[in-house]
């Protein structure tokens, strides 16, 4: 739930009233606003949008997530998702389910309000207050991780979109806090005779069983746990693109790897197997010497850190990044682009809604499954209004070499370089573009320039600029026509 939401939704628009239709959760509708009252906006994705709220009976606070009943893809996915979270709840490691309401427009499920941030969050937090950050450290919060996914396994539940966004600490106190997993929205049972091959999951963390559209099963989880401990120890992904994580060849000769231990590069390779029989199971991850006792409490390099915070903030800036270069393409450069928009465009509206993508691509011959197609308007739909309107389609179908061409960087560039100095993006620069397209605010612009300022001097400079869009692709990106 990072700061570069957009606009939140009125917590008016969630007034309902009581209709005798038929409903989604079985259960009758109900007057959402007299039960809880919705504060501040805590994330936003194409499908849902994520509240603190308060319960007027009791005072308590929660988080609720409210998804719009027109952008629902699948009725059985939100209630399997409601189902998984109740069945988990209770158990240390995953977010505590509180309770699920159905109201004329939304799908709200109320759980567990985690206060205490993100994962990379904690681990600027650990570094402000001990200075440095260790292998140990970096052990203590994977073990979190790989709990939460034991569980999920030894319930037959397949989480499918394991990252660190989907991972918040429970509060504040760095004692006690607990590292939950969230966002059960992409997880599955297993069950028997059920093959799963719906193309889930997040750049940088889909294991190569599910981009190669193979059977696959619960090593998709410690697949994507393996990156994340990679990124923890390195704070860079081990993979860029599909290639790359079909082929599976792990970097351990570039920095920091040298100065890590054996015990760590040992687990990372058994969680990063290419053949999904062989990999290490969630069970005897736990079991690992490295987590148990043998991760070394010697700080880890400090550039580390800093890639870590970088990685984050990267893909905010780029994704805005493609918006203006694709407001700025010729009419030569897009006409095939446009007339495919146009043909998804059924109602002319000037957007397109989850159902005209799904018709259309079905249309145009894609197999893409469901799961595939949620994800794709979710990368798409920058300002995250539940549309993909026409500059947002364009930015998400451009293809990868456009990005190459020094006149779309060069535009690109000058659109944030709003004092046409030529030289830099100044923070308030930044921020006026952030504003204008919707996608942020002042802190937001803060920490992209802190992020991606290799030279500390305040500003993102041309080459600064043009090495941040020629790194690792987006999934933004996945359009294939």
């Amino acid at each position: 739930m990072g700061c570069c939401g957009s606009k939140s939704l009125p917590a008016s628009d969630l007034v309902t009233e009581r209709e005798p239709a038929g409903t989604i959760l079985g259960k009758p509708l109900v007057e959402f606003k007299k039960l809880y009252k919705l504060r501040e906006e805590l994330g936003k994705g194409g499908f849902a949008t994520t509240y603190m709220c308060q319960e007027i009976s009791t005072g308590r606070s929660f988080a609720c997530k409210s998804i719009p009943k027109r952008n629902l893809t699948s009725q059985e996915a939100v209630k399997t998702e409601i189902e998984i979270m109740e069945n988990l709840s209770g158990v240390s490691n995953i977010v505590q389910f509180h309770a699920s309401y159905e109201d004329k427009n939304f799908v709200h499920i109320v759980m567990e309000l985690c206060r205490g941030g993100e994962l990379f969050d904690r681990i600027h937090a650990l570094v402000k207050s001990h200075r440095y950050y260790t292998e140990k450290d970096a052990a203590v919060i994977f073990k979190s991780i790989v709990n939460a996914v034991q569980i999920c396994h030894s319930m037959n539940v397949i989480h499918r979109d394991v990252k660190p966004e989907n991972f918040l600490f429970s509060s504040d106190d760095e004692e006690s806090s607990k590292l939950k997993a969230i966002d059960f929205g992409c997880s599955v049972y297993i069950k028997e005779g059920v093959e799963l091959k719906e193309k889930v999951g997040s750049l940088y963390y889909i294991a190569p069983e599910v981009l190669r559209e193979e059977s696959y099963g619960k090593e998709i989880d410690i697949w994507s746990a393996g990156v994340i401990l990679y990124i923890l120890l390195s704070g860079s992904p081990p993979f860029g693109n599909d290639d790359e994580i079909k082929k599976g060849i792990i970097d351990f000769d570039s920095q920091p790897w040298p100065c890590i231990s054996v015990g760590a590069k040992d687990l990372i390779k058994r969680m990063l197997n290419k053949n999904q029989k062989e990999r290490i199971s969630a069970e005897n991850v736990l079991e690992h010497p490295w987590i148990l006792s043998e991760a070394p409490d010697k700080p880890i390099d400090g550039v580390v850190l800093s890639r870590l915070k970088q990685f984050r903030a990267m893909n905010k800036l780029k994704k805005l990044a493609l918006k203006v270069i694709a407001e700025g393409l010729s009419e030569e450069e897009i006409r095939s682009l446009k007339t495919m928009f146009e043909s998804m465009d059924t109602d002319k509206s000037g957007s397109i809604t989850y159902e005209e993508l799904k018709t259309g691509l079905n249309r145009l011959g894609s197999k893409l499954p469901e799961a595939e197609v949620k994800q794709l308007m979710e990368a798409a739909d920058v300002d995250g209004n539940g549309t993909i309107d026409y500059i947002e389609f364009i930015s998400a179908t451009m293809q990868r070499h456009r990005l190459e061409r020094d006149e779309h960087l060069h535009k690109a560039f000058l659109h944030f370089d709003k004092d046409n100095s030529g030289q830099y993006i100044t923070k308030d620069e930044l921020e006026i573009a952030m504003k204008e397209h919707g996608m942020g605010d002042e802190a937001c612009a803060k920490e992209i320039i802190s992020e991606i300022d290799k030279n500390n001097d305040g500003k993102i400079d041309y080459e600064e600029f043009c090495a941040m869009m020629r790194s690792v692709n987006l999934q933004g990106q996945l359009i294939h026509h």
